[in-house]
């Protein structure tokens, strides 16, 4: 079976329109990482499956935050039909917000029209209560801000999140993910891993991946031996490096140490440390063929069943299970392998 015909299978009957609300000094590379996905999506399978719009309030050009001018097709005012509406944010985005444009996205919230923010793009959406009960993300830049302003909603510092009709994204590149993953539930798991090569993305992460937030803009620059420790553990995964050890390179006391981290990660020392050493391990599990065991030693885990237990604990499946899905994946695609390179070789 062809690329074209698998996603004629798998695919709905009309195309499926989105529209991209921008906002001044929105991120060029967030609203590119979100659309280019859709057109190799319609390339690769020589269907229309996918539509864009590009919407600003009033009509006029917006400026990107690096100063580019990009025309618009439609103000918000007119009356076009979208499946999905997602707002493009970037620079202050506070300052952006109009009544106007929450009206806008409050109307189509009732008209059942998903909705959808990317960068900081989601701030607008929260403000306009279109969140609260949702699981949702924004750029970590502007996490603990929304978190004190919006207790209400349900926020995390995931890449992206999917929470039945509301898509939420922290920007960056993370936006072609969230795309791949979106045209993976609609056209099948070929199809995004055939975009995904297109672009050289190596590895499609998924709505369990982490922002990786700076250390500085968690705990402040003034806290610079924290910093030195959580460096220090990054740099020895797998030779693990006990707690006294750790207070003696900043020269603290193991209390002293304690307290640090309880006081600006919420957590103590083991538990972040154990954190990073299984982030690691999911890293080496869904990118190489390292066995289960090796992944463990590389990790610092000194048996298996115990790396297993903690990894369950954290990811909420064994690492048996996370190997198996990517495996599974991985035949899925090479089943269908020469169709595919034959289509994208003619494309």
């Amino acid at each position: 079976m062809s690329l074209a015909q698998e996603s004629s299978k798998q695919s709905t009957a009309k195309t499926f329109h989105i529209g991209f609300l921008l906002q001044p000094n929105f991120t060029m590379l967030a609203l590119s990482s979100a659309i280019e996905p859709m057109r190799m999506a319609n390339q690769l399978s020589g269907e229309t499956l996918y539509r864009w719009t590009i919407v600003s309030e009033d009509g006029r050009s917006v400026s990107s935050s690096d100063g580019l001018k990009i025309e618009v097709d439609s103000c918000i005012a007119n009356h076009v039909s979208y499946d999905s509406v997602i707002i493009c944010g970037g620079l202050d985005v506070k300052s952006t917000v109009t009544r106007k444009t929450l009206s806008w996205l409050t109307h189509l919230s009732r008209c059942n029209v998903g909705l959808g923010g990317i960068c900081t793009g989601s701030y607008l959406l929260a403000k306009a209560g279109l969140l609260d009960g949702y699981q949702c993300t924004i750029h970590w830049e502007l996490l603990a801000s929304w978190q004190e302003e919006f207790p209400r909603l349900q926020s995390s510092n995931q890449l992206f999140t999917h929470d039945r009709d509301r898509m939420t994204c922290s920007g960056g590149t993370a936006p072609m993910d969230m795309m791949l993953q979106m045209i993976t539930k609609a056209h099948g798991k070929v199809i995004s891993a055939a975009i995904s090569d297109m672009f050289t993305h190596e590895h499609i992460r998924d709505e369990k991946d982490q922002q990786r937030v700076p250390l500085q803009h968690i705990v402040g620059a003034t806290q610079s031996k924290l910093q030195d420790v959580v460096g220090l553990m990054e740099a020895n995964i797998e030779e693990v490096l006990c707690l006294d050890e750790l207070a003696q390179y900043v020269d603290l006391s193991r209390r002293q140490l304690e307290r640090l981290f309880q006081k600006y990660l919420h957590c103590s020392p083991y538990r972040y440390y154990l954190q990073l050493r299984l982030t690691r391990a999911r890293q080496l599990l869904k990118q190489t063929n390292m066995s289960i065991i090796e992944v463990a030693i590389a990790c610092g885990f000194v048996s298996t069943p115990h790396f297993s237990k903690c990894y369950r604990n954290s990811f909420n499946m064994p690492p048996r299970d996370e190997r198996n899905t990517m495996a599974e994946n991985i035949h899925s695609i090479a089943s269908q392998e020469s169709s595919l390179g034959s289509v994208v070789l003619h494309h």
